[in-house]
């Protein structure tokens, strides 16, 4: 998200100069955890849906067979912080990426009759979606709380 600089108006209707973001610093760090939720339940819907998505399994050198299809390779999350308060999301792949299970009719199913299926657990996946959807109803606690203080200020100063 893009913050705006600028000149800000005042209720008066007056201009005044303001070279800060018109969001405050608790906000903008708020708004990261909130955006890094949202990234954390796409992901693990994603592996959800993904979850019986099997393929042929691959040969020795990590290539699928021709014509065969290849499982779903599971996402991952890797969230750190940011150098000025924050955090930062980065989505990769789970390794190992799929497990071998029976499938003796799967049409791509090797010799012993297992195919690869994505390294899914599903209790983790939905472990994962409690902590976003908490981290997220925190982080937006956290942003109406900076827009009380913020009216407060406001008021005091007015």
């Amino acid at each position: 998200m893009k913050l705006a600089y600028g000149a800000r108006a005042l209720s008066d209707g007056q201009t005044y100069p303001y070279d800060e973001p018109l969001m405050s610093s608790i906000s903008t760090i708020a708004l990261s955890g909130m955006n890094a939720a949202a990234r954390r339940l796409e992901v693990s819907a994603s592996n959800v849906a993904n979850v019986t998505s099997t393929g042929a399994l691959p040969n020795a050198d990590g290539t699928v067979p021709a014509g065969a299809p290849p499982a779903y390779a599971p996402l991952e999350l890797v969230q750190t912080a940011s150098a000025g308060g924050g955090t930062q999301t980065t989505v990769t792949t789970v390794t190992p990426s799929t497990t071998a299970v029976s499938d003796p009719q799967a049409p791509f199913a090797n010799q012993d009759g297992l195919v690869a299926a994505p390294n899914v657990d599903l209790s983790r996946e939905l472990i994962g979606q409690l902590i976003a959807n908490y981290s997220f109803a925190a982080n937006a606690k956290v942003m109406k709380a900076d827009d009380r203080m913020t009216g407060a200020l406001f008021d005091i100063t007015a």
